[in-house]
Order: C-alpha cells, then structure tokens, then sequence
C-alpha cells in the first residue's frame, strides 16, 4: 500500500473541529448543542457587501491579479491609512483567508528545518502551518496568572538559534484574547531588529478592543519596514468567514516578490469574494461600534459567570472574542466528550474546544477550554449553566 508522507501523519488534527463527530451525533439524537468552539461570529455580514454580489452583473467570472484587484487593494490600502497604518497598495498581496497569507509568509523566509518562536498559547493552525512548510515551533509560555501577557523578552532571547527566522505574535491573540500594549510591541521590535529576525503579526482581530484599549501594528513602526509581515483578513472584521479573502502585507520588497510567486503559482484569489470584500470597506463606524458594544457585553457576563463557578479561573481578555478558562478537571478533552455524549440538560449541550491543542508544548493546557464568546447572551446564559452544572456532574 502507497505511504503517507511524513509531513502528512505529522499534520496535527484542529482541536476546534476534531470533536465534531461527537457534536454531530448528538444533533443526530435530536440534541441542541451550544457551539463555544469555534470563532464563527453570529453578527450580521454587512448588507453593503452582500448586496454587492447579488446586483453584480458580470459576464464572465475571470481570474484576477494574482496579487489581487488593484481596485480592492487601493480601498484596502485607504483603510488602513484611516487606523494610522501607513499601507500602499503595492505593499499588498490578497491571499484566500488569513491562512494562505501564513502559509504563504512561512514559505517566503523558512527552509525545512527553520525555527519560528510563537508565545502560547496561540491560534492552534499555526502548527499545522509549521507541520505543512517542515518548520519547527519554539514556544515561549504565557500563562494565564499573568494574563497572557508577553513574556520577557530574555525568554525570547533564549530560543533564538542560528535556525530562528521569526518570531509570530496574534494581537489581538487567539486563543486568549490577550491584546498587546505599546510597550510589549516596541520590545519586540528591538528584538527582531537585534537579531535580525522577522516579526509576522495576525492582526485579523484589529476591530476588537474593549475598555478604551488601543490596538497597536506593527506595520505603524516605520524602522521595522524590512523585518514585519503582516497578516490580515474579513473573516471576524465582518463577519465574513466564508469569503475566505485575506491578505499579506509587507514593505520588505524582497519579501513581497518571493510572496508574489506563490500567489501566482495558485493563480488569484477568489474573483467575486474579493468584489464583496471591496464594498465591506464601505460599512459604517456605526456598525463596529454596535458589535464592540455587543461584544463586551458578552464577555462582561461571560467572565463573571464563570468566576461564579468553583475551581474555574478565568482572564478578562482585552481583545478578539475568546477566553481561556481553566478547569478543576485533570483532562478537558475528555470533559468536552463527555459532554458531548454523556451530559444533557433539558436535552442541550456544549461544545467547548481543550485549550491543549492551542500548545505545542507537552502537558500544558491539559485542564484549560477556549471559549468563544460568539452566542448572543441568552444562548451563552444557557450555556454557562450547562457547563456549570457539567462540571459538578462530571467531578462526582
């Protein structure tokens, strides 16, 4: 029988989705199960970029610049420019989905073998990522006594070999919804610059900062040109999963041409996707205002109901819409199975996604769950009891 290569058996399972089959079963039972696993945002796509598909009255649905539309990338650019990111259109690749622009970005400056240091716990794709281009993941620990926040920088410095090509940060991040300051993203900039490194930043989540915090980028540090990537998308910002358009950005020209081979040898990204995307950068301040204002209320209730729970601890994220919560449970992946095949209340469930598929180091996050905060606030009421009343269930 043929053999899988070692990359593949290597790819690890997405511990967002590798529940799903217990998930599916129990709707199958008629059972109604509460999604906290996944970031799939329930607020409404904008309508402006809805209805820019359905009026469109194309012929023929060509391909588009491998770079993307330079329509859509002059819009693109004008709108970082209103967040004081100084953005050309030629500093920007269009990619399908945040996720081509990594996998683009590790292709561009890692060999096989290469080394990148992520803090986690982080966005659980960047292994996969790593698994697929051969690159090997050096982690530095945050840890949820201290927020999340940013190791020091000594820590940094101690992973840094001659094999160490970056280092990549989410801000603000998932799985913690931990939001990076000034201070943090300045020192981090000193380090790569050092050591001559590259700083890739998933700003995806830029929109969502609570408490009058301020997101920072690195694209806005201008002696940083040369060392930052910046990765972005629609997917949270309007709510536009299914678009799969994100995109690459960087002032490094080196960088951007090496990007651009990729981008043509998978030809363009998607042609209509890219025509609702352009009309989204339309939707009014009014509309971030009512989903930041919806999401800090879920978060405020969130947070406070979990911290109700015996033996739960829990952060107060900044940013995004997850939190970490840790536990009185030694094994979170068998806790959410059970919930999920064992666990009913008034024929209801939960879905939470183990925080240990967000480490990629041994035995952490062995008893923490990421939760998301994407049910409107009388779902996640009913939720929160669930996985309340699971918890004293599951201990005794």
């Amino acid at each position: 029988m043929p053999k899988i290569s070692d990359k593949g058996l290597k790819m690890p399972a997405s511990p967002i989705r590798k529940l799903a089959p217990y998930a599916e079963k129990a709707k199958s039972c008629g059972v109604h199960v509460y999604h906290l696993n996944i970031g799939q945002p329930d607020i409404k796509t904008p309508k402006i970029a809805l209805d820019a598909v359905k009026e469109n009255n194309i012929n023929i649905l060509a391909y588009s610049q491998s770079e993307g539309s330079f329509k859509y990338r002059k819009k693109l650019a004008k709108y970082y420019h209103n967040h004081n990111i100084n953005i050309e259109p030629t500093d920007i690749i269009i990619t399908t989905g945040g996720s081509e622009a990594l996998t683009f970005a590790f292709g561009t400056i890692m060999d096989p073998g290469d080394e990148v240091i992520i803090p986690e716990p982080f966005y659980a794709n960047y292994n996969g990522f790593s698994a697929a281009q051969g690159v090997k993941i050096k982690a530095v620990i945050s840890k949820i006594e201290n927020n999340f926040s940013l190791p020091k920088i000594e820590d940094f410095e101690k992973l840094i070999s001659s094999k160490t090509k970056a280092i990549l940060i989410c801000n603000p991040g998932n799985p913690t919804g931990y939001l990076y300051n000034k201070k943090e993203i300045d020192q981090l900039a000193e380090l790569v610059r050092k050591y001559d490194l590259f700083l890739i930043a998933d700003e995806v989540y830029r929109e969502f900062c609570y408490d009058g915090e301020k997101h920072h980028s690195i694209m806005s540090l201008d002696d940083l040109r040369n060392n930052a990537i910046m990765i972005d998308s629609v997917s949270k910002r309007y709510s536009m999963c299914g678009a799969r358009i994100g995109c690459l950005i960087t002032k490094n020209k080196e960088v951007y041409q090496t990007v651009m081979k990729f981008a043509q040898a998978r030809l363009s990204p998607p042609s209509y996707a890219q025509i609702a995307c352009e009309a989204a950068i339309d939707t009014p301040d009014s509309y971030f205002q009512e989903v930041v204002s919806e999401y800090t209320e879920r978060r405020n209730f969130l947070v406070k109901e979990l911290k109700k729970i015996p033996g739960v601890k829990v952060v107060n994220p900044k940013g995004a819409f997850y939190c970490i919560a840790e536990l009185p449970v030694d094994d979170a992946d068998d806790f959410a199975k059970w919930l999920l095949k064992e666990f009913r209340v008034n024929n209801q469930t939960v879905m939470i996604a183990p925080a240990a598929g967000f480490y990629s180091s041994d035995n952490l996050g062995k008893s923490q769950i990421r939760i998301a905060y994407v049910l409107k606030k009388k779902d996640l009421m009913k939720s929160v009891n669930i996985l309340k009343l699971g918890l004293k269930a599951y201990r005794n």
